[in-house]
């Protein structure tokens, strides 16, 4: 079984090659690398940090140094993050990785970024009322999607061996951005129905797919504005497949099949570059269907399917695996997070128990989440799990 630990180019910045990467091999034990290329804005607390315990994470930064020339022209283009100053944390990584021969990942995330929404909102989504959702970029946007594609050929000069792209997808309304704020409670539908992205290239792919979009988001207008005016209804289901005479199903399809299709063409220009892409789905099946995520589809799209296991028990991590494989992922197109921290792991026999689990169900490579989120006595607990 492959494995791997997910990290911050931050952390190879702040505690050095050797220390970094002896603590992969010599401590955790893994087999690679999964570094993040373009990651969102957070704050994270980083336990064996020796420069800073708290640190903030810039919006839609990228932890690559771009090839200005690939770039020319384009408005949407990565934007390297103040922190590696004029360093090449990538670079760095993929010799350290040869050198000791281990594999680099590039963990990408796609169209959850800020940065960008915000300075180019003609390609972040629109709600039915058409306001602009600017902490995410749209699927079905031809600049997102050149852009996605551009983003993947970045990373061959690496020497990545794949691309985990998270966020490759749309999103709801509470994805994410600081100081959220519902004082009134809008309800499960209300929430779902503002999440729909219903910008003009979302509206002319289902309309070119047959489907009435002008009426769907006619119908979505006024199923929000009754919501948002009144409680009682705000509580009330509601079946969102009848909605606009079933019409508003479709649309959803429609949405669907942008996002397949874009991680088709991610994938294919990982491909063309000696690369696999790994879709990662975190929610799980029956979940990302709001998010445009079709797992049968993007299961012959993609790679590889990625979700994270983050569970208590063994059993509770079979359970995850075993519902990818009713929706038509096989454990063996798929890849695995855990975390060894307390909140999901008692200690290495709970997290060598759940590695087992994933062996035993053909799942061919593992994934730790995150090398600068845990204190080092999970590094040990990962070397433990993994070789006894």
């Amino acid at each position: 079984m492959e494995s791997s630990v997910l990290a911050f180019a931050t952390d190879l910045i702040d505690e050095g090659a050797d220390t970094f990467f002896g603590n992969l091999t010599d401590r955790a034990g893994v087999g690679g690398v999964t570094l993040a290329s373009v990651y969102h804005q957070a704050r994270d607390v980083f336990p064996h940090n020796p420069r800073r315990v708290v640190r903030y994470l810039e919006p839609g930064a990228a932890y690559f140094r771009p090839d200005p020339a690939r770039w020319a022209g384009r408005r949407l283009v990565p934007t390297p993050a103040t922190a590696i100053g004029e360093r090449d944390p990538f670079a760095e990584a993929a010799e350290e990785a040869q050198r000791r021969g281990l594999r680099l990942h590039a963990w990408t995330v796609f169209c959850h970024n800020d940065r960008l929404g915000f300075s180019h909102p003609d390609t972040a989504p629109a709600n039915a009322f058409g306001d602009r959702h600017l902490t995410e970029l749209c699927p079905a946007n031809p600049e997102v999607r050149e852009y996605a594609t551009t983003l993947v050929a970045e990373f061959a000069r690496y020497g990545v061996e794949a691309i985990r792209a998270e966020s490759l997808h749309f999103h709801g309304l509470r994805h994410g951005y600081h100081h959220e704020r519902y004082f009134e409670e809008l309800g499960p539908v209300a929430e779902a129905l503002l999440g729909i992205c219903f910008c003009p290239h979302c509206q002319a792919a289902a309309a070119s797919a047959g489907v009435p979009a002008a009426e769907v988001r006619r119908a979505v207008q006024d199923e929000l504005r009754g919501r948002l005016a009144d409680e009682r209804r705000a509580a009330e289901p509601a079946a969102l497949d009848e909605l606009a005479d079933g019409a508003l199903a479709a649309y959803l399809d429609a949405a669907a099949r942008s996002v397949t299709s874009l991680a088709a063409e991610v994938a294919e220009a990982a491909d063309r570059h000696g690369m696999r892409l790994s879709f990662m789905d975190a929610a799980g099946p029956g979940k990302g269907w709001l998010s445009g995520i079709d797992l049968p589809a993007l299961a012959g799209a993609a790679h590889q399917i990625e979700t994270l296991g983050y569970a208590r028990t063994p059993e509770a991590v079979r359970e995850k695996v075993a519902a990818f494989a009713l929706h038509g992922v096989r454990p063996e197109s798929m890849a695995v997070i855990l975390r060894p921290m307390a909140e999901d792991c008692d200690g290495p026999a709970n997290l060598a128990a759940k590695i087992d689990v994933l062996r035993e169900l053909g799942v061919p490579e593992v994934e730790f989440y995150n090398y600068g989120l845990m204190r080092l006595s999970s590094m040990d607990r990962i070397g433990r799990a993994l070789h006894g």
